[in-house]
């Protein structure tokens, strides 16, 4: 390859935008042209101004809020004091990924252009809106706009002379070689990269903290259609700290029985060990896999099996095949016409990696294990906001899990891969140890003793503002009004003593809405008639509308992102016009200060 012209970076949270621009990374490979791709926070971003050629790919995560790996890049970009003229030698486009059933629909992507537009640089296109409410998903936006890149890229950037562009069909080289050892080597041991207790630096992604697990017990009732965990870590001695409204990560693990079966169909030896080799000099190899590592290692705690596969997965799997029939299927699940076809194939079911690799066993057993990272993504660790306070519980980290489990069409119920994980261990069993660190979370909390806090936590939503409220309490602030929101009473009403206790101390005022307790002649299977969080608000504007305008409150929500935000920021509203007089663009603009400064947060969740 030549000398690289072309950068890729990308804002990804859940390993979406960051598959397109490996995408683009093959696409220019495949075209000759030398290309890098990296995450836009491990990207030096001072050396833009020397790059003459850069593709941002962006999702808008939450209302409307960057990716965690590109908020150091956010927070730069939009210095004020950056020239006019900074990027004025460079050529950019932007692909954005949203979902245009939220209100800020790719919000990250089209402030990033209008903002390298006024740093002087070039746009190539206008911003691509990949949207994954199109039945074809974001790639319907994706592909036309690539096609138009491509032209525009190799008019700036023809391929050298007699380098014809490398086939779809011819499978490029593989970004590392595994060297398989014939025996254990003599000294070293394998395991993960982890934070021990006493280090010096606090954990991370790169070097987590095994935790003990103290406890895992079930809080919602038996007959409840949702098994509902609340967990306990020791942090003794880890250097972990973090005050409410931080959260924690884990990274989890595939199960025994997955690991086995993925063995089997692809005919590895689980003990095998191997080294992992880089094919170029500017990749490393992943942090998390030690050397040597297992092939059993690799499976359980690297390669995402259990996810549902993405078009690029069928797109190497094609050119890997061997098998006539099986490599047909394969190059129309990949093709821009087999979209559809691929999505009731696999998006709608939800069909996993290993699913799809058992119902294509001759290609499943040919792949060269060289290419099993190029085909299979890494395990993502997943966020979860931190339940307790170090003042409360010292050395003690808790989280309220909900375990995800439905079915699809597919006779195997699909399970979230951490919360079944972090279910399915029992520290009564024996010592358990889960790898986690902890970095901020959205929600910050005021410090000013008498300022009030408004508190909307349906379902597992709650759980920062336990958080919350035991450090608040704990300091002495008893102006804490939470609105919380479940199901019945009797079946997932989490740490509902807890509440009545600190509301007996006058510590907390506690509003509740159980959507499904209505009397007999009210409840119906229509939606109006079920209370929500939203109509508990409503029910007390004047309260709501005395402790913001009169009080200065802060207002907080977390939980799920789908319609719940949009129906309490409706609800505000409508208080802000019923008990504060204003009219509707001045309740639009009342809510729209509030969030500017910072006294209405959001912390919410797919």
């Amino acid at each position: 390859m030549p000398s690289p012209q072309l950068l890729v970076l990308f804002g990804s949270q859940t390993g979406t935008a960051q598959d397109v621009s490996e995408r683009l990374g093959r696409e220019a490979r495949r075209r000759r042209l030398g290309c890098r791709v990296q995450a836009l926070d491990s990207y030096p971003v001072v050396n833009l101004i020397n790059e003459p050629l850069v593709i941002f790919v962006c999702a808008t995560t939450g209302q409307g809020d960057p990716p965690d790996n590109m908020k150091n890049f956010w927070g730069f970009i939009f210095r004020k004091n950056l020239p006019s003229t900074a990027l004025c030698q460079m050529d950019f486009a932007v692909l954005g990924l949203g979902d245009s059933s939220y209100a800020k629909f790719n919000f990250v992507a089209k402030k990033l252009h209008r903002r390298l537009l006024q740093l002087g640089g070039s746009a190539l296109l206008p911003v691509c809106l990949g949207d994954d409410q199109h039945e074809l998903g974001p790639d319907a936006a994706v592909d036309p706009w690539l096609r138009d890149l491509w032209d525009r890229v190799l008019g700036l950037y023809p391929p050298p002379p007699g380098l014809a562009e490398i086939p779809p069909g011819v499978p490029l080289p593989s970004k590392f070689t595994l060297l398989f050892l014939q025996e254990a080597p003599s000294t070293g041991s394998e395991g993960q990269r982890v934070a021990h207790p006493g280090s010096q630096e606090p954990p991370s992604e790169s070097k987590p903290f095994l935790a003990p697990m103290i406890s895992n017990q079930r809080v919602t009732g038996p007959s409840h259609f949702q098994d509902v965990r609340l967990i306990e870590f020791d942090i003794l001695g880890s250097g972990i700290s973090f005050a409410a409204g931080d959260v924690v990560l884990i990274q989890p693990s595939n199960s025994a029985a997955h690991v086995q079966r993925f063995c089997q169909v692809l005919g590895l030896d689980p003990d095998q060990l191997f080294m992992l080799q880089p094919r170029e000099p500017d990749v490393s190899s992943p942090t998390r896999l030690p050397q040597p590592c297992s092939m059993r290692h690799l499976v359980s705690h690297y390669l995402d099996i259990a996810s549902v596969p993405r078009r690029s997965f069928f797109e190497l799997l094609a050119c890997l095949s061997l098998h006539e029939l099986e490599r047909e299927k394969l190059l129309e699940f990949s093709s821009a016409q087999g979209q559809e076809e691929l999505f009731e194939y696999c998006n709608r079911p939800r069909r996993t990696i290993l699913e799809v690799l058992c119902d294509f066993p001759h290609t499943a057993a040919a792949i060269p294990p060289d290419y099993l990272l190029d085909l299979i993504p890494a395990i993502r660790p997943r966020a979860f906001s931190i339940a307790s306070s170090l003042l409360i519980h010292p050395s003690r980290l808790q989280i309220l899990v909900a375990v995800v489990q439905f079915q699809t069409r597919l006779k195997e119920p699909r399970r979230g891969l951490c919360s079944s994980w972090l279910a399915s261990l029992d520290p009564g069993q024996g010592p358990v140890r889960v790898p986690l660190w902890v970095r901020p979370g959205s929600l910050a909390f005021p410090e000013t003793p008498d300022t009030p806090v408004i508190m909307v936590g349906p379902g597992t939503g709650v759980a920062p503002f336990r958080a919350a409220i035991q450090e608040r309490v704990a300091q002495g602030q008893t102006g804490n009004f939470l609105f919380f929101g479940c199901r019945w009473r009797d079946q997932d009403f989490y740490w509902e003593s807890e509440w009545q206790e600190l509301e007996k101390r006058e510590c907390l005022t506690l509003i509740p809405a159980f959507s499904r307790e209505q009397p007999p002649a009210l409840f119906s299977a229509l939606q109006e008639q079920k209370v929500y969080v939203q109509h508990r608000l409503r029910e007390l504007g004047s309260l709501v509308w005395e402790l913001l305008d009169h009080q200065g409150a802060y207002f907080y929500l977390a939980g799920n992102a789908k319609s719940m935000p949009a129906d309490v920021s409706e609800a505000l509203m409508s208080i802000f016009q019923e008990e504060g007089g204003l009219c509707s663009p001045d309740a639009a603009a009342y809510l729209a200060r509030l969030q500017q400064t910072r006294r209405f947060q959001t912390e919410t969740w797919a």
